[in-house]
């Protein structure tokens, strides 16, 4: 999920913007942005760039380890084809 600071800078850049006049008849429109804004980003399931590395990180390590147990089925494989010919 995207940081809490970042929604809450991007609300307050979003108030920041609207004109004064407009700003004061809405009692809390920062409050309001960051809630429109942290729903509309849940509902795209947005990840952070940690999060992500951590899943590029799990996904090389078990191609790894994928790679590794078919190494081994085929030196499996290839023995018991050479028993059976035997």
């Amino acid at each position: 999920m995207i940081d809490a600071k970042k929604i809450e800078q991007i609300a307050r850049q979003i108030t920041e913007s609207i004109p004064p006049g407009v700003r004061d008849m809405a009692d809390n429109v920062e409050q309001r942005v960051k809630q429109s804004l942290q729903a509309q980003l849940e509902r795209l399931d947005v990840v952070t760039h940690e999060e992500l590395a951590v899943q590029q990180e799990l996904v090389l390590r078990l191609r790894k380890r994928v790679e590794a147990l078919e190494a081994r089925l085929d030196a499996l494989e290839k023995g018991d084809s050479q028993s059976s010919a035997e």
